[in-house]
């Protein structure tokens, strides 16, 4: 079956935060432009994450063949969110702040790697051709109005609507 178009936006999306992470992963020091690179990728990733659940996570959890999948999912972008927020309280400068960067990087990384070469292949042999479709469409409309809930709310926080 041809990729389907959930899971080539999710991906597209992987591949924009990888680049990202790679960019920031070469800046050093307390900048102006790393701060502003690491708010960009915050507030993607914090979008992605929050309209990836409303959309695929949502119907995964649904099914018990795909449930546990989604949990561990779940799990990993409430991590990486838990990661993010730490590395925002602390100067940017650091060699605190290069190793916990270095692995949230990790960790981020690890987890968009098991979503594209485990889970969407699962998701994709269960769910049929109308429901990854309409995730497509639900994803798309929820990722900007996530991207807005974003910039009011920072990393670990759980005042979301």
């Amino acid at each position: 079956m041809a990729q389907q178009e959930i899971y080539a936006a999710l991906k597209a999306d992987h591949d924009k935060q990888r680049s990202m992470l790679k960019e920031l992963g070469e800046l050093k020091g307390d900048t102006d432009e790393r701060r502003s690179l690491f708010e960009k990728f915050r507030l993607e990733v914090q979008s992605h994450a929050a309209a990836e659940e409303e959309s695929l996570y949502a119907v995964m959890l649904g099914n018990p063949d795909l449930r546990d999948d989604a949990r561990h999912s779940v799990a990993e972008h409430k991590e990486v969110d838990d990661l993010i927020g730490e590395l925002m309280d602390m100067s940017f400068g650091s060699d605190e702040w290069e190793e916990r960067f270095g692995h949230m990087r990790h960790r981020y990384e690890h987890h968009i790697d098991e979503e594209e070469e485990d889970m969407f292949p699962a998701a994709d042999a269960e769910l049929d051709d109308a429901t990854e479709k309409k995730l497509a469409g639900t994803y798309k409309e929820r990722k900007p109005e996530e991207l807005e809930l974003a910039r009011d709310n920072p990393p670990g926080g759980d005042d979301r609507d």
